[in-house]
């Protein structure tokens, strides 16, 4: 996520404001520092993950390593180009996971509280644009929360590939 969108992912972090972790299925420390270093240069102050203190539970591997400040102890964990086991596992953990995929039919699509079925960069500028209304509104934000049913919007991205496969077919 953020090869692909440092400075996307540094502003939807302040606009809200929330913490940036570095997460890795394929931990390494070098690949940690190098991680944290470009979020760093898009503008983040902090970056957490360097130094994982907690584990999340049901996970095993490194995989597992987090910090207890951040996906440890969060209520909302955004998950970009997840796998399935951790975003299984931070449910469990009764966290509301966002999760941005191209893939609806993923077990991240199907296992997370929220499914964003995009591309990254436009994903996270989307959720960016709409978080000051949001702020400004608080019981329209509540509103959207309630009503959302992640089921629901999966079956309109299966509704809305199903026409456009048949209308690509003829």
């Amino acid at each position: 996520m953020a090869a692909l969108a440092a400075i996307d992912v540094v502003k939807l972090a302040k606009s809200i404001p929330a913490r940036i972790e570095v997460n890795l299925f394929y931990r390494t420390e070098p690949r940690v520092r190098k991680i944290a270093k470009l979020l760093k240069l898009a503008g983040a102050e902090e970056v957490l993950g360097t130094s994982p203190d907690a584990r999340i539970p049901g996970l095993d591997s490194k995989r597992a390593l987090c910090s207890r400040q951040g996906i440890y102890s969060a209520d909302v964990v955004l998950v970009p180009l997840e796998d399935g086991d951790r975003t299984q596992a931070l449910v469990k953990m009764e966290k509301v996971v966002l999760a941005v995929d191209l893939n609806p039919l993923s077990r991240t699509s199907r296992a997370a509280t929220v499914t964003i079925v995009d591309e990254l960069s436009r994903a996270l500028a989307n959720i960016t644009k709409f978080i000051p209304a949001m702020k400004k509104d608080l019981a329209a934000a509540e509103r959207v929360v309630r009503s959302f049913d992640n089921t629901e919007n999966l079956r309109a991205v299966y509704k809305r590939l199903d026409a456009r496969l048949r209308r690509l077919h003829r």
